[in-house]
């Protein structure tokens, strides 16, 4: 990446935090020379509404994206970039903060990183979706695609092909199709495998299948999966990031390949995945034992 000019800073305005945080980088970028806007939501918390900019402009205009909150913020800033692939900062405002590793008591700290250029930036394979006859969603996937019963409490088929191949049929409440990043997301909830962000590879995993035979499969980043789905009553539900829904009928084929473009991560050298890992979801952990 040139050289950073300027800040783009999208939060969730409900965090009690936020508003100090914004501030305090506002604050810096000033002191230090760089230019900054901020997402319209921001307006009622810290004014500036002429450095103001739609989520979807933020990317377009800075060198840099700060995304203020937790996780469900970062994959929304990683949608709102889009093709851009402007480089995003995570900083966690509370809660786990898988995707936003950076506390927010060590800003300071992160920025003067950023403006001495003492970071890297991580590649993040994301997802596109084909729905048969509606086109392609301009939506993309940092985590998971899911495709599940939505509020119906029946069980629903899903058939997986690879490109024309049949693969086999889920019985199950949902098909889980995740990138590595989202492998400690959802996937790992319904018992898919942990997988290094920096690999790229397709994984899918049944939800609560009635089956004992069926188990998650990864499939190699080039290949594209075609779901379909096969529906006893109303419709499924089809879910980007958690976050974005479009409903399917019976019969609607899905297609989800790697999209072109990747979504760029800045991370810093003092802290691997595995780091992560163990002190955020407490993997490999001893279990205690009684005192």
């Amino acid at each position: 990446m040139g050289k950073m000019k300027s800040i783009g800073i999208i939060a969730n305005v409900k965090k009690e935090l936020t508003k100090g945080v914004v501030e305090e980088i506002i604050g810096w970028a000033g002191q230090n020379g760089f230019d900054f806007f901020i997402c319209e939501e921001l307006i009622s918390l810290v004014g500036h509404r002429e450095k103001s900019l739609p989520r979807v402009e933020l990317g377009k205009e800075s060198h840099l994206l700060v995304s203020l909150g937790g996780d469900g913020t970062m994959l929304a800033s990683a949608r709102a970039v889009g093709e851009h692939q402007t480089p995003i900062l995570g900083i966690n405002l509370g809660g786990v903060g898988f995707l936003t590793e950076i506390n927010c008591n060590d800003i300071q700290n992160t920025l003067g990183k950023l403006k001495q250029g003492d970071y890297f930036i991580e590649k993040r394979m994301v997802l596109e979706t084909e729905v048969e006859g509606a086109g392609k969603l301009d939506q993309y996937a940092l985590n998971d695609v899911v495709l599940d019963k939505g509020e119906v409490a029946r069980l629903f088929l899903s058939h997986l092909y690879l490109q024309d191949e049949f693969i086999c049929s889920y019985s199950a409440d949902g098909l889980i199709v995740s990138t590595p990043t989202g492998s400690t997301a959802y996937c790992l909830a319904a018992g898919g495998p942990i997988i290094n962000p920096r690999m790229n590879a397709i994984i899918v995993s049944p939800i609560c299948p009635h089956t004992l035979a069926s188990r998650p499969i990864v499939f190699s980043e080039n290949e594209t999966l075609k779901v379909v789905v096969e529906l006893s009553s109303r419709h499924a539900v089809l879910t980007i990031d958690g976050q974005v829904a479009f409903n399917l009928k019976s019969g609607s084929s899905v297609s989800i390949r790697k999209a072109k473009h990747p979504v760029n991560l800045v991370k810093f050298r003092d802290r691997s995945f595995y780091d992560i890992l163990r002190t955020k979801l407490h993997w490999g952990a001893r279990p205690k034992t009684g005192e």
